[in-house]
Protein backbone atom coordinates (compact mmCIF):
# COMPACT_ATOMS: atom_id res chain seq x y z
CA UNK A 1 0.00 0.00 0.00
CA UNK A 2 1.40 3.09 -0.82
CA UNK A 3 2.12 5.74 1.81
CA UNK A 4 -0.61 8.94 1.87
CA UNK A 5 1.53 11.96 2.73
CA UNK A 6 -0.03 14.84 5.28
CA UNK A 7 -0.27 17.07 2.32
CA UNK A 8 -2.44 14.87 0.01
CA UNK A 9 -4.20 13.72 3.53
CA UNK A 10 -5.24 18.08 3.56
CA UNK A 11 -5.59 18.38 -0.14
CA UNK A 12 -8.13 15.47 0.41
CA UNK A 13 -9.94 17.21 2.95
CA UNK A 14 -9.99 20.46 1.01
CA UNK A 15 -11.87 19.13 -1.75
CA UNK A 16 -14.59 17.06 0.15
CA UNK A 17 -16.82 20.32 0.69
CA UNK A 18 -17.13 19.53 4.30
CA UNK A 19 -15.67 21.81 7.13
CA UNK A 20 -12.67 20.79 8.83
CA UNK A 21 -12.62 22.60 12.38
CA UNK A 22 -8.54 22.42 13.43
CA UNK A 23 -7.77 24.01 17.01
CA UNK A 24 -4.22 25.93 16.29
CA UNK A 25 -1.40 24.19 18.67
CA UNK A 26 1.78 26.04 19.67
CA UNK A 27 3.85 23.12 20.42
CA UNK A 28 4.09 19.26 20.65
CA UNK A 29 1.71 18.34 23.56
CA UNK A 30 -0.93 21.02 22.38
CA UNK A 31 -0.66 19.01 19.05
CA UNK A 32 -0.45 15.75 20.16
CA UNK A 33 -3.73 16.69 22.39
CA UNK A 34 -5.90 17.56 19.33
CA UNK A 35 -4.73 14.69 17.58
CA UNK A 36 -5.60 12.33 20.60
CA UNK A 37 -8.87 13.66 21.12
CA UNK A 38 -10.24 13.23 17.25
CA UNK A 39 -9.28 16.25 15.20
CA UNK A 40 -8.22 14.82 11.46
CA UNK A 41 -5.81 17.82 11.31
CA UNK A 42 -4.15 21.13 13.39
CA UNK A 43 -3.10 24.18 12.95
CA UNK A 44 0.00 26.24 14.11
CA UNK A 45 -0.55 29.39 15.63
CA UNK A 46 2.25 32.18 15.18
CA UNK A 47 0.79 34.35 17.35
CA UNK A 48 1.41 31.74 20.43
CA UNK A 49 3.94 30.11 19.34
CA UNK A 50 5.66 34.06 19.09
CA UNK A 51 4.25 33.91 22.93
CA UNK A 52 5.47 30.22 23.95
CA UNK A 53 8.75 30.29 22.44
CA UNK A 54 10.16 34.01 23.15
CA UNK A 55 7.58 35.67 25.87
CA UNK A 56 6.51 38.13 23.56
CA UNK A 57 3.18 39.39 21.82
CA UNK A 58 2.78 38.77 17.44
CA UNK A 59 4.40 42.14 16.47
CA UNK A 60 6.59 40.42 13.79
CA UNK A 61 9.69 39.16 15.74
CA UNK A 62 9.62 35.64 15.13
CA UNK A 63 12.27 34.45 12.16
CA UNK A 64 11.82 32.05 9.26
CA UNK A 65 14.44 29.61 11.08
CA UNK A 66 12.62 29.62 14.63
CA UNK A 67 9.46 29.21 13.03
CA UNK A 68 10.37 26.05 11.03
CA UNK A 69 12.18 24.73 13.39
CA UNK A 70 9.63 24.54 15.68
CA UNK A 71 7.07 23.30 13.23
CA UNK A 72 9.32 20.91 11.85
CA UNK A 73 9.67 19.23 15.20
CA UNK A 74 5.81 19.13 15.16
CA UNK A 75 4.70 17.91 12.45
CA UNK A 76 7.13 14.95 12.29
CA UNK A 77 5.86 13.97 15.55
CA UNK A 78 2.07 13.36 14.45
CA UNK A 79 -0.02 11.38 12.29
CA UNK A 80 -2.31 13.83 11.44
CA UNK A 81 -1.44 17.10 8.70
CA UNK A 82 -0.92 20.46 10.27
CA UNK A 83 -1.07 23.58 8.51
CA UNK A 84 1.29 26.23 9.71
CA UNK A 85 1.00 30.22 9.89
CA UNK A 86 3.99 31.49 7.73
CA UNK A 87 3.35 35.06 8.16
CA UNK A 88 3.89 37.24 5.23
CA UNK A 89 6.54 34.71 3.79
CA UNK A 90 9.28 37.27 5.69
CA UNK A 91 10.49 39.33 2.96
CA UNK A 92 9.94 39.32 -0.69
CA UNK A 93 9.66 36.80 -3.82
CA UNK A 94 12.72 35.36 -3.12
CA UNK A 95 12.05 34.65 1.05
CA UNK A 96 8.64 33.52 -0.42
CA UNK A 97 10.50 30.86 -2.03
CA UNK A 98 12.25 29.22 0.52
CA UNK A 99 10.05 29.65 2.84
CA UNK A 100 7.51 27.25 0.85
CA UNK A 101 10.26 25.24 0.21
CA UNK A 102 11.46 25.09 3.46
CA UNK A 103 7.85 24.23 5.38
CA UNK A 104 7.50 21.80 2.52
CA UNK A 105 10.50 19.97 3.38
CA UNK A 106 10.22 20.03 7.61
CA UNK A 107 6.96 18.03 6.63
CA UNK A 108 4.02 20.53 7.07
CA UNK A 109 1.27 20.17 5.02
CA UNK A 110 0.37 23.34 3.68
CA UNK A 111 0.82 27.61 5.35
CA UNK A 112 -1.47 30.35 4.27
CA UNK A 113 0.72 33.75 3.55
CA UNK A 114 -0.89 37.25 4.29
CA UNK A 115 -0.09 40.13 2.36
CA UNK A 116 1.01 42.91 5.26
CA UNK A 117 3.36 44.77 4.86
CA UNK A 118 6.64 44.45 7.43
CA UNK A 119 6.83 44.23 9.96
CA UNK A 120 3.28 42.26 10.65
CA UNK A 121 0.95 42.18 13.27
CA UNK A 122 -1.46 40.14 14.96
CA UNK A 123 -4.87 40.34 12.59
CA UNK A 124 -7.02 40.45 15.20
CA UNK A 125 -5.39 43.52 16.74
CA UNK A 126 -8.05 46.90 16.65
CA UNK A 127 -6.31 49.13 14.76
CA UNK A 128 -5.95 48.89 10.89
CA UNK A 129 -3.49 46.81 9.40
CA UNK A 130 -1.60 47.76 6.41
CA UNK A 131 -1.22 45.97 3.30
CA UNK A 132 0.93 45.50 0.56
CA UNK A 133 -0.32 46.72 -2.93
CA UNK A 134 -2.28 43.85 -4.45
CA UNK A 135 0.07 43.30 -7.30
CA UNK A 136 2.81 43.04 -5.55
CA UNK A 137 0.88 40.66 -3.20
CA UNK A 138 -0.41 38.64 -6.13
CA UNK A 139 3.30 38.09 -7.67
CA UNK A 140 4.29 36.10 -3.84
CA UNK A 141 1.40 34.33 -4.04
CA UNK A 142 2.23 33.19 -7.65
CA UNK A 143 5.95 32.73 -6.50
CA UNK A 144 4.76 30.62 -3.53
CA UNK A 145 3.01 28.46 -5.95
CA UNK A 146 5.41 27.74 -8.55
CA UNK A 147 7.94 27.16 -5.33
CA UNK A 148 6.30 24.00 -3.72
CA UNK A 149 7.17 20.91 -5.58
CA UNK A 150 4.60 18.72 -4.37
CA UNK A 151 1.38 19.66 -5.72
CA UNK A 152 -0.50 18.93 -2.90
CA UNK A 153 1.22 20.78 -0.58
CA UNK A 154 -1.61 23.50 -0.01
CA UNK A 155 -0.86 27.41 0.06
CA UNK A 156 -3.60 29.46 1.72
CA UNK A 157 -3.50 33.12 0.79
CA UNK A 158 -4.40 35.66 3.67
CA UNK A 159 -5.49 38.84 3.10
CA UNK A 160 -5.61 41.44 6.25
CA UNK A 161 -6.97 44.71 3.57
CA UNK A 162 -10.47 44.25 5.58
CA UNK A 163 -9.61 46.76 8.49
CA UNK A 164 -7.88 49.36 6.34
CA UNK A 165 -9.69 49.36 2.99
CA UNK A 166 -12.87 47.44 3.29
CA UNK A 167 -14.85 44.44 2.99
CA UNK A 168 -15.08 44.98 -1.00
CA UNK A 169 -11.82 45.46 -1.60
CA UNK A 170 -10.19 42.13 0.93
CA UNK A 171 -12.35 40.14 -1.38
CA UNK A 172 -11.72 41.47 -4.56
CA UNK A 173 -7.74 40.59 -2.89
CA UNK A 174 -9.15 37.32 -2.41
CA UNK A 175 -10.23 36.77 -5.98
CA UNK A 176 -6.69 38.09 -7.31
CA UNK A 177 -4.69 35.59 -5.10
CA UNK A 178 -7.05 32.57 -6.03
CA UNK A 179 -6.08 33.52 -9.46
CA UNK A 180 -2.86 33.88 -8.84
CA UNK A 181 -2.71 30.13 -7.93
CA UNK A 182 -3.56 30.09 -3.88
CA UNK A 183 -5.56 27.18 -2.96
CA UNK A 184 -8.14 28.85 -0.82
CA UNK A 185 -8.32 31.95 0.62
CA UNK A 186 -8.46 33.52 4.01
CA UNK A 187 -10.31 37.03 4.57
CA UNK A 188 -9.38 38.52 8.20
CA UNK A 189 -12.05 40.21 9.59
CA UNK A 190 -14.96 38.63 7.34
CA UNK A 191 -16.38 37.56 10.83
CA UNK A 192 -20.51 37.20 9.71
CA UNK A 193 -22.55 35.10 7.74
CA UNK A 194 -23.25 37.90 5.01
CA UNK A 195 -19.42 39.14 5.21
CA UNK A 196 -18.70 35.60 4.11
CA UNK A 197 -21.11 35.15 1.50
CA UNK A 198 -19.85 37.92 0.33
CA UNK A 199 -16.32 37.26 0.60
CA UNK A 200 -17.59 33.67 -1.37
CA UNK A 201 -19.59 35.15 -4.34
CA UNK A 202 -16.44 37.49 -5.29
CA UNK A 203 -13.40 35.35 -4.88
CA UNK A 204 -15.14 31.79 -6.00
CA UNK A 205 -12.41 29.85 -3.83
CA UNK A 206 -12.42 27.67 -0.81
CA UNK A 207 -12.39 30.10 1.93
CA UNK A 208 -11.05 29.63 5.08
CA UNK A 209 -12.25 31.52 8.60
CA UNK A 210 -10.31 32.29 11.73
CA UNK A 211 -12.72 31.74 14.77
CA UNK A 212 -11.79 34.23 17.85
CA UNK A 213 -13.35 32.37 20.54
CA UNK A 214 -15.58 35.47 21.27
CA UNK A 215 -18.34 36.46 19.22
CA UNK A 216 -19.45 36.97 16.60
CA UNK A 217 -17.15 33.70 14.72
CA UNK A 218 -18.35 31.70 17.96
CA UNK A 219 -21.62 31.88 16.22
CA UNK A 220 -20.49 30.46 13.08
CA UNK A 221 -22.39 27.41 12.89
CA UNK A 222 -20.80 23.86 10.50
CA UNK A 223 -24.18 24.38 7.96
CA UNK A 224 -23.22 28.30 7.30
CA UNK A 225 -19.83 27.89 6.47
CA UNK A 226 -20.44 25.06 4.65
CA UNK A 227 -22.45 26.88 2.50
CA UNK A 228 -20.48 29.39 1.24
CA UNK A 229 -17.95 27.01 0.54
CA UNK A 230 -15.94 27.36 3.88
CA UNK A 231 -13.16 23.95 3.80
CA UNK A 232 -11.16 25.07 7.25
CA UNK A 233 -12.27 26.84 10.49
CA UNK A 234 -8.95 27.61 12.22
CA UNK A 235 -9.53 28.24 16.19
CA UNK A 236 -6.89 30.26 16.87
CA UNK A 237 -6.71 31.72 20.07
CA UNK A 238 -8.10 27.81 21.64
CA UNK A 239 -5.30 26.30 23.21
CA UNK A 240 -3.19 29.59 24.44
CA UNK A 241 -5.81 31.19 25.98
CA UNK A 242 -6.98 27.62 27.91
CA UNK A 243 -3.66 26.58 28.41
CA UNK A 244 -3.24 31.00 29.91
CA UNK A 245 -6.11 30.25 32.09
CA UNK A 246 -5.06 26.83 33.28
CA UNK A 247 -1.97 27.35 34.23
CA UNK A 248 -2.91 30.89 36.14
CA UNK A 249 -5.11 28.81 38.38
CA UNK A 250 -2.39 26.17 39.03
CA UNK A 251 -0.34 28.55 39.62
CA UNK A 252 -1.66 30.76 41.54
CA UNK A 253 -3.07 27.67 43.93
CA UNK A 254 0.28 26.41 44.65
CA UNK A 255 1.41 30.13 45.36
CA UNK A 256 -1.10 30.43 48.33
CA UNK A 257 -1.54 27.63 49.38
CA UNK A 258 1.39 25.38 48.74
CA UNK A 259 -0.37 22.97 47.14
CA UNK A 260 -2.92 21.86 44.17
CA UNK A 261 -5.58 19.78 46.02
CA UNK A 262 -7.73 22.63 44.82
CA UNK A 263 -7.31 22.56 41.35
CA UNK A 264 -5.88 19.08 40.79
CA UNK A 265 -9.49 17.98 39.17
CA UNK A 266 -8.78 19.78 36.56
CA UNK A 267 -5.32 18.61 36.49
CA UNK A 268 -4.35 15.60 34.03
CA UNK A 269 -3.01 12.83 35.64
CA UNK A 270 0.58 11.10 35.08
CA UNK A 271 -0.52 8.64 33.23
CA UNK A 272 -2.85 10.67 31.01
CA UNK A 273 -0.07 12.65 30.28
CA UNK A 274 1.55 10.08 28.99
CA UNK A 275 -0.80 8.36 27.30
CA UNK A 276 -1.31 11.65 25.22
CA UNK A 277 3.10 11.60 24.13
CA UNK A 278 3.11 7.81 23.56
CA UNK A 279 5.02 6.62 26.06
CA UNK A 280 3.38 3.12 25.86
CA UNK A 281 4.79 2.80 22.06
CA UNK A 282 8.08 4.45 22.91
CA UNK A 283 8.45 1.73 25.80
CA UNK A 284 7.88 -1.14 23.30
CA UNK A 285 9.77 -0.41 20.67
CA UNK A 286 12.84 -0.28 23.43
CA UNK A 287 11.99 -3.58 24.25
CA UNK A 288 11.42 -4.66 20.79
CA UNK A 289 15.06 -3.83 20.00
CA UNK A 290 16.83 -4.19 23.25
CA UNK A 291 19.90 -6.90 23.53
CA UNK A 292 18.19 -8.66 26.38
CA UNK A 293 15.36 -10.14 24.62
Amino acid sequence: MSHVSHSEKLKSMLGQGRLVRMPCAYDGLSARIAQSVGFPAVAFSGNAVSASLLGLPDIGVMTLTENLAHAGRIARGLQIPMICDADTGYGGIMNVMRTVREFEAAGVAGIHIEDQVTPKRCGLLPQGIPVLDEAEACQKIKAAVYARTDPNFLIIARTDAKSMHGLEDAAKRARAYAHAGADAVLVMGANTPSELRHVADVAQAPLVVVVQEAGPTTELTNEMLESVGCVFALHAGVARYAAVKALQDAFTALHQDSHTRSVRERMASFEDYNQILGMDDWLQLERQFSVND
